[in-house]
């Protein structure tokens, strides 16, 4: 058993104030791989206060200095990157393989995206050849309280974190309860990379207490959050108080278009898009609307892809998905798949229950529902599971109707060979990405949505960027 009850508060490892111990469950076997405490609100002031303090210095530090501390810990992060991965596979289920190349993968790309963007970064220059005694100042925006979810663990960490430390800021880091072991190998990375004590700091806890009151506290200055949009909109409450800045990444109920001529992979690369992480990515494109003339090939080629589709033990190479993170979000996705059987969706693949011969651990059978249309719940509710809804359209104008009709706007797709259709439906979805055929969004791309999909942009010059406020100086000679 693992035990990992302190906290990292000032450069130090620490224990609780008030210990509240709670069990990390790994959701293939669903027993206890490690214990973990959760933070207070004394654990949480503690922390706050560090951070503040550290600010006063670290908020001046020089790009040179702060670059120099993210390429050690990038080389630090590359050694521990097996670790990381076995943390992964054991918090959260991600199979072996997807967990080493995509889940920790993505942590490394973006620490090295975020150092090239670093270097690159004007924090001081003129507004322009027409003021010249007038500059802009990027100035870090202060203490952070960041709020990570348990379905990519290190790909929100480091989209969080590394921007913050880059830009100057100092931070409180909060991950989710149900996978924080691979966020606590980070804060052991921090501290080895020899960062000054008090810019980065980490509590454990949960949203109701530990979370409020991070995004509570008056001395924090800016939260970043990614999770539900019903959490999103708890901490923008408190965050309104005393006008905190906020950056959110919440949930989404993706379209993926499928016109007739689109290319052969596309409804195969479609599903195994939704179901891709057991179905727990906010980006993933759940809905699948298909043109009338190739409807019903469509529908037979994802009852037989739904059918075959792997799902095993995490610990397993090779390609195919894990069980759900948890007991309470098993029961949810089941019920929504009953809901969809109930609302008279028609079950083409998958279904309630378990996969065959995996009694213990919270696997869910990919499931295609066909026939559905955008008013029934499984269409407009974001299930979190690998759970794929099928929708015909007949027209260009009816596909982006289905499409924006939805509460969310984080990444539609589209899948042609007209490039002039590509632009001009690209441009009508009120979404913050699209991907079309196939193509994948860059590590460094502008990464958020529209609507209830949240409020901010993460990934590249625009993630550094949500940690900076502007200063204009006028009579800088």
């Amino acid at each position: 058993m693992i035990e990992k009850k302190n906290f990292y508060i000032n450069g130090s490892w620490v224990a609780p104030k008030n210990p509240k111990d709670i069990q990390v469950i790994n959701p293939a076997t669903e027993k206890s791989c490690a214990v973990i405490s959760l933070g207070g609100k004394e654990d949480v002031n503690d922390a706050v206060l560090a951070a503040k303090e550290a600010f006063k210095t670290w908020g001046f530090s020089s790009k040179k200095e702060r670059v120099a501390l993210l390429e050690n810990f990038y080389a630090l992060y590359k050694k521990r990157w097996n670790d990381i991965t076995d943390a992964i596979i054991q918090e959260m289920g991600a199979p072996k393989d997807f967990a080493l190349k995509l889940q920790t993968g993505t942590g490394a790309s973006h620490t090295k995206s975020f150092i090239r963007y670093l270097k690159e970064f004007e924090f001081e220059k003129p507004l322009g050849e027409h003021a010249k005694n007038q500059r802009l100042i990027y100035e870090p925006k202060g203490v952070c309280a960041l709020i990570t979810p348990w379905n990519w663990p290190i790909n929100q960490v480091t989209l969080k974190v590394i921007p913050a430390l880059a830009s100057g800021c100092t931070m409180i880091l909060k991950p989710s309860e149900l996978a924080p072991l691979s966020a606590m190998i980070i804060a052991e990375l921090i501290d080895e990379a020899k960062f000054p004590k008090g810019v980065f700091n980490l509590v454990n806890g949960d949203g109701a207490t530990t979370g409020d009151a991070l995004t509570s506290h008056p001395d924090v200055n800016m939260i970043s959050f990614t999770g539900s949009t019903r959490a999103g909109a708890l901490i923008s409450q408190n965050a309104a108080k005393d006008f905190k800045r906020v950056s959110l990444e919440l949930g989404g109920k993706g379209a993926n278009i499928i016109f007739k001529d689109a290319d052969a992979e596309a409804i195969e690369r479609g599903a195994l898009r939704c179901f891709r992480n057991s179905g727990q990515s906010c980006n993933a494109p759940t809905r699948m609307l298909v043109e009338k003339p190739i409807y019903d090939e469509a529908v037979e080629r994802l009852r037989k892809y739904a059918s075959e589709f792997k799902v095993d033990d995490p610990n397993k190479e090779g390609e195919h998905i894990g069980p759900v993170i948890s007991e309470t979000q098993f029961n949810k996705i089941q019920g929504l798949i009953q809901k969809g059987i109930d609302e008279g969706a028609k079950l083409v693949a998958g279904g309630p229950g378990k996969p065959d011969g995996l009694n213990d651990g919270y696997y869910v059978k990919p499931t295609v529902f066909a026939d559905v249309n955008n008013d029934m719940e499984i269409a407009r509710t974001e299930i979190f599971g690998p759970v794929l809804s099928v929708i015909p359209f007949e027209t260009e104008e009816e596909a982006i109707q289905i499409a924006n009709d939805t509460d969310y706007g984080l990444t539609n797709y589209i899948q042609t060979q007209d490039n002039d259709k590509v632009q001009r439906v690209a441009r009508k979805l009120r979404s913050g990405m699209v991907d079309v055929n196939g193509a994948g969004i860059a590590v460094d791309a502008p990464f958020g949505g529209f609507k209830h999909s949240g409020i901010g942009r993460e990934a590249g010059k625009e993630g550094l960027l949500e940690f900076l406020e502007v200063k204009s100086v006028g009579g800088w000679n």
